[in-house]
């Protein structure tokens, strides 16, 4: 399991991570100091979890996990700290342990054991997420990471995938609702976050270039600005 650790104390980062090198399913990918290198770090290795410090200077532990919380498939967040007052904030934003500074070996073990198992069995659970549709009188299913996007056409869905299309009877909100994986760009579209690859502006307005998909498709003004944000926060 790969662990991104966050602390802008060197000394708790090295306390840290001699105790995680004593359990081998646990992987140190890299450190962050502050929380805008944790968001970074986070968007480039998938870490499935983030071991991080609450009192940060400018964005806040608790800060970074809500931004995480938003991820399509969020990291497990254990929060560690001097500070044990704020245990009620941890458990609002659902984290997955709480470890009061300095750290025990035998407290990081127990919050690790807890966690492995729930933790692979949710990313499991996400790994297999498809969508259903029929085509030819039978039941066929694409696999949600295989879908670049949506569009609403009178009374269907058109889905977008690297095989082909298919139409659906779902909803673009009822899609939406159940794919965290989706992002929505339009009233009439949605895109996979996973291939997303750039954001453009130029005359026409806003457009979003997915990656395996020639053509570009049209953000509405009000998504733009929402895309931005998220783009700003790493959390795409």
């Amino acid at each position: 399991m790969k662990v991104l650790l966050v602390d802008d104390e060197p000394l708790a980062r090295a306390r840290l991570k001699r105790l995680l090198a004593k359990h081998h399913d646990f992987s140190l990918v890299a450190e962050a100091e502050d929380g805008e290198q944790a968001l970074q770090l986070t968007a480039q290795l998938q870490p499935d979890l983030v071991l991080l410090d609450i009192e940060m200077p400018n964005l806040t532990g608790l800060a970074v996990a809500k931004t995480l919380a938003s991820l399509p498939v969020p990291p497990a967040v254990v929060f560690v700290t001097a500070h044990p007052e704020h245990a009620l904030d941890a458990l609002q934003l659902a984290a997955a342990g709480y470890l009061v500074k300095p750290v025990e070996a035998d407290a990081l073990a127990g919050v690790l054991q807890r966690l492995g198992k729930l933790t692979r069995v949710q990313l499991e659970s996400q790994k297999e997420a498809a969508i259903s549709f029929q085509l030819a009188g039978c039941l066929r299913q694409v696999p949600i990471s295989e879908v670049l996007y949506l569009v609403a056409e009178d009374k269907y869905v058109r889905m977008v995938h690297r095989q082909g299309e298919a139409l659906l009877e779902l909803s673009l909100k009822q899609l939406e609702q159940q794919y965290p994986q989706l992002l929505r760009i339009h009233r009439k579209a949605l895109i996979n976050r996973q291939h997303f690859s750039a954001l453009h502006h130029g005359a026409q307005g806003y457009q979003v270039e997915l990656t395996g998909c020639p053509q570009r498709l049209d953000v509405s003004r009000r998504e733009a600005s929402r895309l931005k944000q998220i783009l700003a926060q790493g959390s795409l």
